[in-house]
């Protein structure tokens, strides 16, 4: 019932502030000016981000791959973790298994193929269903075209376009979007819901407590190399959301952006959906 009790210009200023990462970070990331992109620029390792703020029951800190690189193995790792980034007198090398082992913290690696975790007894088929406009997770909804990664940026109206809509992408593929949220339960605890392009892959964690924050934790390990923080508006859309939608409507292809005399932050604000 927590998620019910939060005001909706309360979510939104959370949103806002933890659409970002935190300025602390591992030691081969660097981040924008921004903060809303986080880059390896060396190794395969120390490639921990944190959520510039804790989370909110039911708030999702959503990110998109921008750039892979070859030649590492693994991908990606998300979870939630009760440390204070600025509490860490050093930020861990890994978060499995290094931040994991600090405890209170529940992190699981993104595969090419699926994480969802399946229910006993459950036919994974049931759970497939039809394109609907809002992602429901509990008591949590999401609109859930901004969750879902394609493989083409889109040109024109793509937010009618239904080949573009199920154009969706695997979990570690560049563009691919990767979530987490947690969901507070009737015992006062909470569980952990990892999203890969609109998809709920269920509880991947349960039993979390709710009486410390909760800050989102993005690894950017191995062959993801570069990801971007992506802003979930819940409701109706801030000004600035309204803003890009108006000049995207008025050019030809995203990538057109670059040419319009606008500051740099915004122009990379209006090139991401």
């Amino acid at each position: 019932q927590g998620q019910l009790k939060i005001a909706p210009a309360t979510m939104a200023a959370r949103c806002r502030l933890a659409a970002r990462f935190h300025h602390i970070h591992g030691t081969n990331i660097r981040l924008d000016a921004s903060r809303t992109q986080a880059t390896r620029v060396e190794s395969f390792a120390n490639g921990l981000c944190f959520s510039q703020e804790p989370l909110a029951p039911g708030q999702i800190f959503l990110v998109e791959i921008e750039e892979k690189e070859l030649g590492w193995c693994g991908h990606l790792r998300v979870g939630l973790t009760t440390h204070d980034p600025q509490s860490l007198e050093v930020v861990p090398e890994y978060s499995l298994p290094d931040l994991v082992n600090m405890g209170d913290t529940w992190v699981f690696a993104i595969t090419r193929s699926h994480n969802r975790v399946v229910v006993e007894g459950e036919d994974p088929q049931a759970r497939r269903r039809p394109w609907e406009p809002f992602l429901l997770i509990e008591r949590v909804r999401i609109p859930r075209d901004t969750l879902v990664g394609r493989s083409r940026p889109g040109r024109y109206s793509h937010i009618l376009d239904d080949l573009y809509k199920m154009n969706v992408l695997p979990a570690t593929a560049r563009r691919s979007r990767i979530g987490v949220l947690y969901t507070l339960q009737p015992d006062g605890t909470a569980n952990m819901h990892i999203i890969i392009n609109g998809e709920d892959m269920g509880p991947s964690a349960r039993g979390l407590p709710t009486t410390r924050p909760l800050y989102a934790v993005i690894d950017v390990f191995a062959s993801t190399k570069s990801v971007r923080v992506i802003p979930v508006d819940y409701g109706f859309p801030s000004l600035q959301t309204l803003c890009r939608l108006v000049i995207q409507k008025h050019i030809v292809h995203r990538l057109a952006i670059d040419v319009l005399d606008l500051p740099p932050l915004l122009k990379s604000f209006c090139q991401h959906e």
